[in-house]
């Protein structure tokens, strides 16, 4: 098993970023090899294999994963063939039917979690406490959409147009086939909690994972048809995003993306040319304010955790700490000193703080961005240097002070390890830096006084702000809508907006006894007189 080792203390990182390297002792590594015959079996779920196939790694170890059939255009015609097919038998079961089947996929994941966690763990890289909030936001999505999508997509009677005589129902019909988009990440929650309300909604899916944690989804996927989900209602296919994205959008009723703003904007213009719906999740900078009343020592443990879950890889973690003069000191000796003490590892076990990075691409953003920090003048507190002995991807919390705007970290998305904090004077100091950013997808307020940090949260613009935690409260409380604004997306994911989204809505009006017109023999001026007084009166009575 690999031992957990504790990030470095800041001589220590100040030291090897002089060019001073450590020589540890490489720790045992855990077996890292899922079944192959497991990893083959989910494999020939996808719909795919017409395209060469890929080779995917463990980014903990190296460890080679699979071997991963890819999907060309014949292999999305079929997936969408067979959705578009199935869909239609799906849609014309009732509400509750529908939303049974995952409500017996909330049982199952939490039962089977053992081996999620493994999977997860092993494409990711992630410590397994952070892999559990993918089970738990799936379990949670199920739940809460099991519970509450028959009352929600139910026909609603709506205010006519003449009192009695216009009777209006709302009525909600499923978009057809979704393309859900869903980055390497959080590989379960985001390919999982999105595709499940599009289900219940009557709709079919068709999922295109990251090829890196292509498994997590497609064991979802036998996961969902045990729970009694029809096999063809969910496709999965396989391929890079540059390879077989614009396909997959060309072919949808509606696009579900997560990720990049830059692929996010051109999902965006292709959607609009075709005319269909999409929602998007884009990137962050996302902000934490401490005020000056702050408990320190909740929330120096809250920006761990709103800082380094999935070692800084997720897309509402704090890169930015706004932190009152008046507890400063107090705050960053205390943050410091627990970012120093985390532990780091790659265990299939609840044993460490945080795990590795996922990709090579990822591991030089984040020493590129602290490289060019330190280069300009900034100082690093913890962290601050790769960590080889541990994993390939391993690289320790960093805390950065003193970084100026010139320097990268200060306005570009690191999506690492790596937090800067800046010393303010006051709350409207702290808000203006806070919204001083093109994006707008989370942030935190820490303050004793709720009443307070609700109002300086109602002056942060982004999608979602936590008082006295980092992320979880916002993206847990799933019945309120998330998402973000600015370069971070549009449209919604949870609460009535996260199902209604995948609906087309449709408006019958059936008029009684009389036209709205005039009546046999009314002049047209008449008729205006009489609608005139009407309108009066409605106004009057209150009348919507």
């Amino acid at each position: 098993m690999t031992a957990t080792v504790r990030s470095s203390s800041t001589s220590t990182a100040r030291r090897r970023l002089a060019g001073a390297a450590p020589a540890p002792v490489p720790p045992p590594r855990p077996d890292w090899s899922l079944l192959p015959e497991r990893v083959a079996a989910l494999a020939e779920r996808a719909s795919a294999g017409h395209a060469p196939p890929v080779e995917t790694f463990a980014p903990a170890t190296g460890a080679k994963i699979a071997d991963l059939p890819q999907s060309d255009e014949r292999d999305l015609d079929d997936a969408f063939a067979r959705a578009a097919l199935a869909q239609r038998e799906w849609a014309a079961r009732p509400v509750a039917e529908r939303a049974a089947v995952f409500g017996r996929l909330h049982d199952l994941i939490l039962r089977r979690q053992a081996e999620i966690l493994d999977i997860i763990q092993t494409e990711t890289g992630k410590a397994r406490s952070h892999a559990f909030e993918e089970v738990v936001d799936v379990a949670i999505n199920a739940r809460y959409y099991a519970r509450t999508a028959a009352s929600t997509l139910r026909d609603h009677a709506r205010s006519g147009a003449l009192p009695v005589l216009t009777s209006v129902r709302e009525v909600r019909h499923p978009k057809g086939v979704v393309v859900v988009i869903s980055p390497w990440n959080y590989p379960l929650a985001l390919s999982v909690s999105d595709a499940l309300p599009a289900l219940i909604a009557g709709n079919a899916v068709v999922s295109r994972p990251d090829n890196q944690t292509a498994i997590t989804t497609l064991w979802a996927h036998e996961l969902a048809e045990q729970a009694g989900l029809p096999r063809d209602v969910w496709q999965v296919v396989l391929g890079r995003g540059r390879d077989l994205g614009a396909h997959l959008v060309q072919r949808a009723d509606f696009v579900d993306y997560t990720g990049s703003t830059a692929t996010g904007r051109g999902i965006a213009a292709q959607a609009a040319a075709q005319l269909i719906g999409c929602s998007l999740e884009l990137g962050g900078k996302n902000a934490m304010l401490v005020l000056a009343d702050a408990d320190v020592a909740k929330a120096a443990a809250g920006a761990v955790r709103g800082c380094f879950s999935s070692a800084g890889q997720l897309c509402e973690s704090m890169e930015r700490l706004y932190v009152n003069a008046a507890v400063y000191d107090d705050f960053v000796a205390a943050f410091v000193a627990n970012v120093a003490a985390m532990r780091l590892g790659a265990n299939l076990a609840y044993d460490s703080d945080m795990g590795s990075l996922t990709f090579a691409r990822q591991l030089e953003t984040v020493q590129a961005h602290v490289a060019d920090a330190v280069r300009h003048g900034a100082t690093v507190l913890s962290g601050g240097r790769a960590r080889p002995d541990l994993g390939p991807y391993f690289y320790e919390p960093t805390v950065l002070t003193g970084v100026t705007a010139q320097m990268r970290v200060h306005r570009e998305e690191t999506f690492g390890p790596v937090v800067s904090v800046y010393r303010v004077e006051s709350d409207d100091e702290a808000v203006e830096q806070a919204n001083d950013t093109r994006y707008g997808l989370n942030a935190s307020v820490w303050t004793r006084n709720t009443a307070h940090g609700r109002r300086v949260a109602e002056r942060i613009r982004a999608g979602a702000v936590n008082v006295n935690d980092g992320y979880a409260a916002a993206w847990g409380s799933i019945d309120a809508p998330s998402g973000g604004v600015g370069d971070s997306g549009l449209g919604r994911r949870h609460g009535r907006e996260g199902i209604l989204k995948y609906t087309d809505v449709q408006t019958i009006a059936t008029q009684r006894l009389f036209p709205i017109a005039p009546l046999p023999g009314m002049s047209d001026a008449m008729w205006a007189k009489t609608m005139t007084t009407a309108l009066w009166a409605l106004r009057r009575i209150g009348r919507k």
